[in-house]
């Protein structure tokens, strides 16, 4: 049996939809934020010694594996059964792959830039709160919002030459995506004048799968998900 240990608006929730789709069972271990910090609580820390989400426990196989794509890939070739992944020996594979890593690992870094350079000038001591605001405003104008915008439109054109990113058939790939484009929606208006990604959202907001994860991970701000 696989637990997901879920910390709220988390990619963890990614996890979540993922078993939702396999139709596999499931346990849902919940875990809250720190109200002030929005860290995750030391209690994950017992589960993995990062303390991060998303993390998994599998009792088959005794199991403990933490990283999106790494749960996502374990969870594909032990349990998938061909499903939600193309064949190996086909291109769609080779795409499949790539977006399955490129979400955390090329997507991710300019977004929580984003994220950590907005909330600077907040946490910054009062007497120099001015000047960091303007070392955050300058760091997003010549460096991240460019950077972020690059991938935006990356995904713009990614998303006009086929359905799904792996290709025309919908696949666990675009459940990884699916977390920087949404906090991208959220944090740098990705669907603006983007009609691609904004279909691409629409269509995995739609899915069955994607409700039921909601419904047993509650409910999920996009702008506030670090980590």
């Amino acid at each position: 049996m696989i637990t997901v240990h879920h910390l709220d608006n988390s990619r963890s929730q990614r996890v979540l939809w993922l078993l939702e789709e396999l139709e596999l069972p499931y346990e849902v271990q919940f875990y809250k934020r720190d109200p002030k910090t929005m860290m995750a609580p030391k209690s994950l820390r017992t589960i993995h010694p990062l303390g991060k989400a998303p993390i998994i426990t599998d009792t088959d196989g005794d199991v403990t594996l933490a990283e999106s794509g790494a749960i996502i890939e374990y969870i594909i070739n032990k349990y998938g059964n061909g499903r939600l992944a193309p064949a190996r020996d086909t291109s769609e594979y080779i795409r499949f792959i790539y977006w399955l890593h490129y979400a955390e690992g090329s997507a991710m870094p300019p977004l929580l830039l984003k994220l950590i350079f907005g909330m600077l000038p907040k946490q910054a001591p009062l007497l120099i709160r001015p000047f960091a605001f303007l070392i955050a405003k300058g760091a997003q104008t010549r460096f991240i919002n460019p950077q972020v915008k690059l991938h935006m439109d990356y995904w713009e054109q990614s998303l006009s030459e086929s359905e799904w990113f792996a290709g025309n058939d919908f696949t666990a790939a675009d459940i990884q995506m699916s977390f920087p484009l949404e906090a991208a929606a959220a944090r740098a208006r990705a669907t603006h004048n983007r009609p691609y990604v904004e279909a691409f959202l629409r269509r995995i907001h739609n899915r069955p799968a994607y409700q039921r994860a909601l419904q047993r991970g509650g409910t999920y701000a996009y702008a506030n998900n670090g980590s």
